[in-house]
């Protein structure tokens, strides 16, 4: 039997990193650079809040990273990275005009979709705001489809805080509930001091008809779930991010196994209800 040949450049490559070269850098903190990238191969790249992609550094290796920009302008990849590795280390050591690697959107997002109707209280740990960035500014573009939409961020200090000129224009916006609170302060800070636990019992939304998501450690995640739990809120109604080990991004190498899922295909956004029993089991 005579066997049909596809030619190679119509043959799907999940594996191949596309060319993106960086436009711009801004240092949000002294180790966490976000990054404006440039796709040098298609015009945009569509994406929806709380997906990811591996970024690619030449020689180096790749690593998992949400995309912490605007869904209503995927012209622009917008990432935030923390230096925290080899592969972290040396994408935050690049600059404009460089090119990195990149594949992707993968995973399930933020059901900001979900939330419509609803009161809808976004929560963030410290670099855990960057893969609910997106989701603030969907909330904020379709904020008449919401009841309410609330922001409560926390940060080890004031300088750990991420997108400074955002949290100022958000506090002003009277579409949006901001609190703000860091673990330890200078003299010098005006602001909450104490975990994000504390902003909760203090923030305007009906228990019964809110969604909330959740992102920062997984220790901060649990206890944020608890509290939200304890007021009210359904936990099937509570979002976690899981950005666990993840390696290939399509479930081949098993890395991410969280149990039976896998988190690069399962998520990283899932259900604290699913996945709360999981989250108390050591090493799993």
């Amino acid at each position: 039997m005579t066997q049909t040949r596809v030619p190679t450049g119509t043959m799907p490559q999940p594996m191949r990193p596309r060319p993106f070269r960086i436009q711009d850098r801004f240092a949000e903190t002294p180790d966490t650079i976000t990054f404006v990238l440039e796709n040098l191969e298609d015009p945009v790249t569509p994406f929806r809040p709380g997906q990811f992609m591996m970024i690619y550094v030449f020689g180096v290796g790749e690593v998992p990273i949400s995309i912490a920009g605007n869904p209503k302008m995927p012209h622009n990849l917008v990432h935030t990275v923390r230096a925290v590795g080899a592969v972290t280390d040396a994408i935050c050591a690049l600059g404009p005009g460089d090119v990195v690697g990149a594949r992707g959107p993968y995973g399930r997002g933020w059901p900001v979709d979900e939330a419509t109707d609803r009161h809808l209280v976004i929560v963030a740990g410290g670099v855990g705001l960057a893969p609910l960035r997106p989701a603030v500014l969907e909330g904020l573009t379709r904020r008449g489809e919401y009841q309410s939409l609330t922001l409560l961020y926390g940060a080890r200090t004031p300088t750990d805080l991420l997108y400074k000129q955002d949290l100022l224009g958000w506090k002003a916006s009277p579409d949006i509930d901001l609190e703000v609170t860091v673990d330890q302060a200078p003299t010098d800070w005006w602001g909450d001091v104490g975990m994000v636990t504390s902003l909760i019992g203090r923030a305007s939304f009906q228990p019964s008809t809110t969604d909330a998501l959740v992102c920062g450690p997984e220790v901060m995640m649990r206890a944020v779930a608890r509290e939200l739990r304890d007021r009210g809120v359904a936990v099937d109604r509570i979002s976690i991010s899981l950005e666990r080990n993840m390696k290939c991004a399509l479930g081949f190498c098993g890395r991410c196994q969280f149990g039976s899922d896998f988190l690069c295909k399962s998520g990283p956004v899932v259900s604290y209800g699913q996945f709360a029993g999981r989250l108390s089991v050591n090493e799993l």
